[in-house]
């Protein structure tokens, strides 16, 4: 395990060992804080080196999970495998529908307009939201190490004989892929492996893949996205098989009201991320009784409700004088480096 380490001005240095770390902050060079559930030291003085080696990132796209892996030649500094970012095609589509079953009720609602966006290149929400997902966790990534390099293991939509031209031209697959290495090559150097170019490395490495895809194991998505990086910087030894699970944050527009009504007919007020008083949804809080938590609403009462980083809810009574607001969660973890080296 090695720590992340930035400058004074927050710009990623090279990894260090834990126990050099303990002795930069015992002496006071370094300061240690948290990363969305990674260790880091800040120096308070100027690096001694700033001679940086190659960093690779290795990303394997899938439709449920995904594996990244952050890679030099002699080591693996960590290796995150994320739940895949859905259901907002979904979710649009069903605000469409509402939005026009306001217009023939009595409620406030605007005028429909003509479409601004029409004729115009742009990517679906769905596409756009799944995508957007993976560049968000390289440039989280990048602020934590000095990422040089950048593979991708390329993915094809399924074409049919007659119709290949236009299903490789109009698949929200392709589109989106090709919008996602087009934002790499503008901040990193992009490379690109087919599927049985990564199964080559894979074996000739002599690493197995779980066919249990859904299992929170290095070798269900990361031991693609190791032999991806590996392929970029080279080196055979994989010293570091810990996986960092994260999740996206499930987000709720402002709604005017719920979709369905109560029991007495009405429809409650719903939806939004500013809970009032300076607090948002997703804020990292430290509570008295569940220790690190975070918020999740608000009722009509001034109580706040609470849940883990993992999703479970804790208490929906939850007093403001009772927690410390610490952070705002760009996204869920679930395991990884817990504690200090």
């Amino acid at each position: 395990m090695f720590v992340v380490v930035v400058d004074k001005n927050q710009h990623p240095l090279m990894p260090t060992k834990p126990s050099r770390a303990r002795r930069w902050i015992k002496s006071g060079k370094a300061t240690p804080f948290w990363n969305n559930g990674i260790f880091c030291v800040r120096l308070n003085v100027d690096p001694s080196d700033t001679e940086f080696q190659d960093i690779a990132v290795g990303v394997d796209p899938g439709s449920k999970k995904e594996g990244v892996t952050v890679k030099s030649e002699k080591h693996t500094y960590l290796n995150v495998q994320a739940d895949a970012h859905g259901k907002v095609g979904k979710k649009v589509e069903k605000r469409r529908e509402l939005r026009r079953g306001r217009r023939s009720r009595k409620c406030p609602n605007r005028k429909n307009r003509t479409n601004c966006g029409a004729n115009k290149e742009k990517l679906p929400a769905g596409t756009r939201a799944r995508w957007d997902w993976k560049l968000r966790i390289l440039q989280w990534l990048s602020k934590l190490y000095p990422v040089t390099h950048v593979c991708v293991e390329d993915i094809k939509a399924r074409t049919i004989k007659r119709a290949k031209k236009w299903n490789q031209s109009f698949s929200p697959l392709e589109v989106g892929k090709q919008w996602f290495y087009t934002e790499i090559r503008n901040q990193w150097q992009l490379r690109t492996l087919q599927g049985w170019q990564t199964k080559e490395i894979r074996d000739r490495l002599g690493l197995k893949k779980s066919s249990k895809k859904l299992s929170e194991t290095f070798d269900a998505h990361c031991v693609d996205s190791w032999c991806l990086a590996h392929h970029v910087v080279g080196g055979s030894v994989l010293d570091n098989t810990d996986i960092f699970c994260i999740s996206p944050i499930p987000i709720v527009r402002r709604q005017l009201h719920r979709q369905n009504p109560q029991k007495s007919g009405k429809r409650p007020r719903y939806g939004g991320t500013v809970l009032g008083y300076g607090l948002i949804k997703n804020t990292l809080i430290k509570h008295v009784k569940y220790g690190l938590t975070r918020l999740a609403g608000v009722n009509a009462k001034g109580r706040y409700s609470i849940y883990t980083l993992d999703g479970i809810r804790l208490t929906t009574h939850a007093k403001r004088d009772a927690f410390r607001v610490l952070t705002r969660l760009n996204f869920n973890y679930r395991s990884g480096i817990s504690s200090p080296p």
